[in-house]
């Protein structure tokens, strides 16, 4: 298989040291490794032109052909106290592309025949209650436990990461206390960290080792991974690695390190270099280690309790670019910034680390990908259709939600265009009657007669349905009735909702306040998520739950 470019005459896939130059115009670090033609490294750099620099961070990326390293390269800053600039060596963290590394030291223990995917967790893990359901090791790694997410959790009892230092300890307690779950196990698919976190508990349990020490030698060291590392400990001095950072050259960058000991759900330091011996490994699996079978395994969909199959598998997502196998997962912890891509039917991979969080790594890795892989000449984008006066958009106004997880969709006529407040502000591109283009998705409005009946959100042949909800005004009255002091046994932690001004405000036990804005009965929106409000038989308001995003309906009692 080669490269879907004309290589340098004089080697096929020659791999060239370049040494370092003054900055370029692009600000690419002119070291690393490449195999490609000038022409193309040239259309790579220019995909990263936007960052880097001497007073930016950036991103590393690397590509690899039947693995081997095609090309490795640099951008920008890896600290920028001391003008330290990236390089192909340089070691970032991956977020979430930690997550398949977690799945496969679990497949590691399948093989040696200590335990099954399909066991139930609380076979290892006494801490999780019984909440009715057998929740299985694969629904730890498949996303469809129904475990709400830990993070989502800490931020809402006040101690999101950063605030405190949070252990593998943080975590089992914090999942001891929970009451229920988002759903049933292997009912829904929604991502949560929790159950990576699990996992790599069980790991370390089961293996009778530290989870680090069990990678380490099981995989990081077999594979020739001699940069990757767990970052168990935040405290510890790992030479070579980035800064991470958030904010803008205008405004400035700020420090946004991850001051956390959480580690399976992401947490893995490591450089570009080592994810392509990572891919090149998941290409021809040694016996040694597991084999095809363990990577069959890894990349097999999960099917849902319904028999519908999930775009996800053990740690990795599974699904197609112009008719290719591509097999992936996206990384965000703190500033970092990671995507990480395979496409095993061209022996294919792609590797972008970033240092910046307004970075994007998927779609630089993508354009470097339309280099070496170019795509089929794309099909016109629908354009979007007419303009429209405020009566005919009026119809699509209105406020929508999902019964299963409360996602709302607030829509209004504003300057003569149709925008959305909720979920995000945004203003949709109408592509044909009763059809739009919002929020990274199609949209699209469904009528009885003139009225619209539901909205259909599509996105990669997933459809979420909304319904119509009436919004509610509530008198000062009806607002004072909520007013009070509310505790939640699960978070331990109280909310105390005052009147102000005409409105509802909730404070936390920090003193951290949100505006709790009127949405439909009973339910308020707010910064901490959709607050919605529950009545006794006498009709006096006992409590509320709140629904905000990957975890839903934690309950608070009024005291």
């Amino acid at each position: 298989m080669t490269l879907h470019l004309p290589l340098r005459a004089h080697a096929t896939l020659a791999v060239i040291t370049l040494a370092l130059a003054p900055w370029p115009a692009s600000h690419a670090q002119q070291a690393g490794l490449t195999g490609l033609p000038d022409s193309a490294v040239a259309r790579i750099d220019r995909a990263f032109a936007a960052l880097g620099g001497p007073d930016a961070p950036g991103c590393a990326i690397g590509l690899s052909e039947q693995g081997r390293p095609v090309l490795t390269r640099a951008y920008g800053m890896a600290n920028l106290e001391y003008g330290v600039p990236n390089t192909a060596e340089t070691i970032f963290e991956s977020g979430s592309v930690a997550k398949q590394f977690t799945a496969t030291a679990m497949m590691l223990l399948v093989q040696d025949g200590k335990l099954s995917l399909d066991d139930d967790v609380r076979k290892y893990l006494p801490e999780v209650p019984d909440f009715g359901k057998k929740i299985t090791i694969r629904n730890l790694l498949t996303h469809t436990s129904g475990l709400r997410d830990q993070w989502g959790l800490l931020g809402l009892r006040g101690s999101p990461p950063g605030s405190q230092v949070h252990s593998f300890a943080t975590i089992l307690d914090l999942v001891s206390h929970q009451k229920a779950l988002n759903f049933d196990p292997g009912a829904e698919y929604l991502y949560s960290n929790t159950g990576y976190t699990l996992a790599a508990i069980i790991v370390q349990r089961v293996s009778g080792q530290p989870f680090a020490t069990f990678t380490e030698e099981r995989m990081f060291k077999p594979l020739g991974m001699t940069n990757t590392r767990w970052r168990a400990d935040f405290t510890t001095v790992v030479r070579n690695r980035a800064t991470a950072y958030s904010g803008t050259a205008s405004a400035g960058f700020h420090l946004d390190m991850p001051f956390t000991n959480v580690i399976g759900n992401g947490g893995l330091l490591t450089t570009v270099g080592d994810l392509l011996k990572w891919n090149a490994f998941l290409d021809a699996p040694p016996a040694a280690l597991g084999g095809p079978t363990l990577v069959q395994t890894l990349e097999t969909p999960m099917i849902f309790n319904n028999g519908r199959k999930s775009g996800y598998a053990l740690g990795l997502s599974v699904a197609t670019r112009d008719g290719i196998r591509e097999v992936s997962h996206a990384g965000a912890t703190a500033g970092y910034r990671t995507w990480l891509a395979r496409y095993p039917e061209r022996g294919m991979s792609v590797a972008v680390l970033c240092n910046l969080a307004s970075a994007n790594p998927t779609s630089l890795g993508n354009q470097a990908m339309d280099v070496i892989m170019p795509r089929p000449a794309a099909s016109p984008v629908a354009a979007a259709v007419g303009t429209m006066t405020d009566s005919e958009l009026a119809p699509y106004v209105g406020l929508f939600r999902t019964r299963g997880s409360q996602n709302l969709i607030r829509t209004v006529v504003r300057d003569g265009k149709l925008v959305t407040e909720l979920p995000v502000a945004s203003t949709p591109t109408r592509l044909a009657p009763d059809r739009f283009r919002a929020l990274g998705q199609e949209m699209i409005f469904r009528r009885d007669g003139g009225r619209v009946r539901d909205v259909l959100l599509v996105s990669d042949g997933d459809t979420t349905r909304f319904e119509p909800v009436a919004a509610v005004s509530p008198s000062a009255a009806q607002l004072a009735s909520y007013v009070g002091s509310y505790w939640s046994d699960e978070l331990d932690t109280r909310f105390t909702i005052t009147a102000r001004d005409g409105a509802l405000v909730m404070r936390s036990r920090l003193g951290e306040e949100t505006l709790l804005t009127p949405a439909f009965a009973e339910a308020f929106t707010s910064q901490a998520g959709t607050v919605i409000f529950s009545r006794d038989a006498r009709g006096k308001v006992s409590g509320f739950g709140i629904w905000a995003g990957r975890i839903r309906d934690v309950r608070f009692r009024r005291e």
